[in-house]
């Protein structure tokens, strides 16, 4: 099922019994950042959150936790709620392998019936809040960013759609983080080798398919409306502002239009971040915005971020996973079996595989290093046989317990990069990388005793598949 926007993902929620509509008056400090981390600590079956009724906003509506669970995550993909984690990646490893899906162009959208710019103040806009005690300021954390290469700007795939924190500065003024390991960040640069203004429009409150693949690790010349159409199976609807020619989500409740003031830094920071520890603060670049549209009544759209599991662990989960898988695969198509790095936005990465010939688990591991993803973010890699699931950790911990001897299948590699979210890196954005080989042994290595394997009984899949469809029919 395609999603037209965030109010219908919201319909099919509630149908599904997956959203709760709070009536109550809420403060938006601290009860939306307090409530955002309760649902998470909820646990299993968490619902998305609708507020009706903040205090100092009249008709302000927040959205919170929208795909924080793994039920909203199979219904962003159109699957039944309670569609297994490891069928919902395949499923969605399925249809990534369908890029590309050419988009479906609109002349206008919902979002431009009300339009803004003059006097603008984004502080009696929307509602503004601080989801952690600690931040430094009111953030917009949830908005897909779009931006153009600026050499080669007919480019539909160069155009980036990401998803970036903002910190509000003032009226009309945002901080940006633009990490170096992302899109917007070869932008900006290009940019400002020509003492150029970077142009770039946000797009806050889209249906959860845009918003996850604008977070995912894909090529840097594939088009995320052309991945959103292969995900949602549909072709992705987008509009054309004039401002730099960028396009859109057809969906979005509101749209920023705006330029990255080239060669300019600000404080911005600190932040509670997805690694569970503040950010701290560093020198950014900011955003003068100079143009707002939103939809009447516009459902501010929010995610909560803190010690994981939240909503951004969900988010951040399958769409990392399923472009490491990939691009593995395009590396080694006949070994590669799948790829979990659900774990802190990938910062841990299990891969299931064959092996050829002893060593060869390692060189899957320094490949997963080298690609978009695991430059910026893969820092502990393991690597698992063929018949142990990825997705399974009791099975996992058994293949590092039984499989792993530490004398032979630690690697470790010495000053690479990581983003500088990492706490761990020092100086930030240095780590040393870690390659655990958790296979069996194979010739010319010739230790350890292997040779008897327990197998499971026979019609062991022919029982599983039976007891889950019996589960789902409950």
């Amino acid at each position: 099922m395609a999603y037209q926007d965030l109010r219908e993902f919201l319909s099919a929620l509630e149908q599904e019994g997956q959203l709760l509509n709070i009536e109550e008056e809420v403060k938006p400090e601290p009860d939306i950042g307090a409530a955002g981390r309760a649902v998470a600590n909820l646990g299993g079956n968490s619902p998305a959150l609708l507020f009706k009724n903040i205090y100092g906003y009249r008709n302000a509506r927040i959205a919170m936790n929208m795909i924080g669970s793994w039920e909203n995550h199979a219904l962003m993909l159109g699957l039944p709620k309670n569609t297994p984690v490891k069928e919902q990646f395949f499923e969605f490893a399925r249809r990534f392998a369908k890029f590309p899906v050419a988009v479906r162009r609109e002349t206008k959208a919902p979002f431009q019936e009300n339009q803004i710019t003059e006097d603008i103040n984004l502080f009696e806009l929307f509602p503004l809040f601080r989801l952690n005690q600690g931040d430094g300021g009111f953030y917009i954390d949830k908005a897909v960013v779009v931006s153009r290469d600026q050499y080669d700007p007919e480019h539909f795939g160069k155009q980036n759609a990401g998803v970036y924190r903002f910190q509000v500065k003032n009226k009309d003024t945002l901080g940006i983080q633009p990490v170096a390991q992302h899109d917007i960040a070869i932008h900006l640069r290009q940019a400002e080798e020509t003492g150029q203004n970077l142009k770039v429009a946000i797009a806050l409150g889209c249906e959860p398919v845009i918003t996850t693949v604008a977070g995912s690790p894909i090529l840097y010349d594939q088009s995320e409306y052309e991945m959103a159409g292969a995900i949602q199976e549909a072709p992705y609807p987008i509009v054309r502002l004039e401002h730099g020619n960028l396009d859109v989500p057809w969906g979005a409740e509101i749209v920023l239009e705006g330029e990255i003031v080239s060669r300019y830094r600000e404080f911005e920071g600190p932040f509670g971040e997805f690694t569970g520890h503040y950010s701290g603060g560093r020198a950014m670049p900011i955003i003068k915005i100079s143009k707002v549209y939103h939809r009447t009544n516009p459902i501010f759209e929010h995610l909560y971020l803190g010690m994981p599991w939240t909503e951004i662990d969900y988010m951040m989960a399958i769409n990392t996973c399923v472009p490491l898988y990939q691009q593995l695969k395009d590396a080694y198509p006949e070994e590669i079996v799948a790829v979990n790095a659900m774990y802190t936005h990938g910062l841990l990465a299990v891969i299931s595989t064959k092996t050829r010939y002893g060593g060869f688990a390692k060189a899957v591991g320094m490949r997963a290093l080298t690609t978009p993803h695991g430059l910026g973010y893969c820092k502990v890699i393991i690597v698992v046989d063929e018949d142990v699931d990825p997705f399974n950790l009791p099975q996992v911990m058994w293949a590092i317990s039984t499989k792993m001897n530490p004398k032979y299948d630690v690697v470790v590699l010495p000053n690479l990069s990581v983003l500088p979210l990492d706490p761990g890196s020092d100086p930030a954005g240095i780590t040393d990388k870690l390659i655990i080989d958790a296979t069996t042994p194979k010739a010319p290595e010739t230790r350890g005793h292997y040779s008897q394997p327990l197998d499971s009984p026979l019609n062991t899949d022919v029982w599983e598949k039976k007891l889950a469809e019996l589960l789902r029919q409950k």
